[in-house]
């Protein structure tokens, strides 16, 4: 199903410019922002497998627009971010491939799943204080998270529901990051597969490039604002909201 500008009404280019910006702002942040954008696409009519591919065009911009707000502020992790980055790239390759030959049935079923398990997650997962972190990202730590990073990037290519909330489970814990330096970590490991898993996509025509640029225009907006404010503000309430409203749509893809 491919659409056209023609095509395009109003309504759903308001509607995805909306949540495309929720999206980026929550994906920035802390995650789970693809938990409304996939299901948004969904709805307005594309088949999964094409709506999990068009999502990925408004990751991409999102995750670039995010890792030059965090750069304008002086806040990046180089080399560590570019290994494992690579390292996630070729698993992302892999998930794509499994993402575009599962029958859209099967996942809708385990995208309803997923987000039951990311609302606990953004439930129970505790906050984390940042001023007693000294960072680890060289030595065995630097490639136990190269490792760690190939298998995240499978989930992140055929899915990427709430990777990032996973990986800033992953980086404060294991690599002592702050939950600052884990955000800037986590937007630039996602923008570099997320190069993989969009090529995939593409080579599999599974991208309807106008709803996923104009869902982008949102997920930009949302991820350069939220680079540069205070990942502490707000975060009771944007976890508060995605819990209500993930439930819901995890509920109507798997009953509707």
């Amino acid at each position: 199903m491919n659409v056209t500008f023609a095509a395009v009404l109003d309504l759903n280019s308001l509607l995805l410019i909306t949540v495309g910006f929720v999206a980026g702002f929550v994906n920035t942040i802390a995650g789970g922002g693809t938990l409304l954008t996939l299901p948004t696409l969904i709805f307005l009519g594309l088949p999964p497998a094409l709506a999990n591919g068009t999502n990925r065009v408004a990751i991409f911009l999102q995750t670039i627009s995010a890792t030059a707000g965090f750069k304008s502020k002086g806040i990046a992790d180089f080399p560590f971010s570019l290994y494992c980055g690579i390292s996630a790239f070729f698993g992302a390759l892999i998930g794509a491939q499994i993402a575009v030959d599962i029958s859209g049935e099967l996942f809708k079923k385990i995208l309803s799943v997923v987000m039951i398990v990311v609302v606990l997650m953004i439930a129970f997962t505790p906050k984390l204080k940042s001023k007693d972190f000294v960072p680890r990202t060289t030595g065995w730590h630097l490639w136990l998270s190269v490792l760690a990073f190939f298998f995240f990037g499978i989930y992140g290519g055929f899915l990427n529901a709430g990777i990032g909330l996973v990986i800033l489970v992953f980086l404060p814990y294991f690599n002592k990051m702050s939950l600052v330096r884990s955000n800037a970590s986590k937007v630039a490991i996602v923008s570099i597969y997320t190069l993989g898993a969009l090529v995939i996509f593409a080579l599999n025509d599974s991208i309807d490039w106008v709803y996923g640029l104009i869902l982008s225009i949102g997920n930009i907006l949302g991820a350069w604002l939220a680079s540069r404010w205070s990942v502490a503000k707000g975060d009771v309430l944007v976890r508060r909201a995605m819990i209500v409203v993930v439930i819901v749509m995890a509920l109507r893809l798997w009953f509707f």
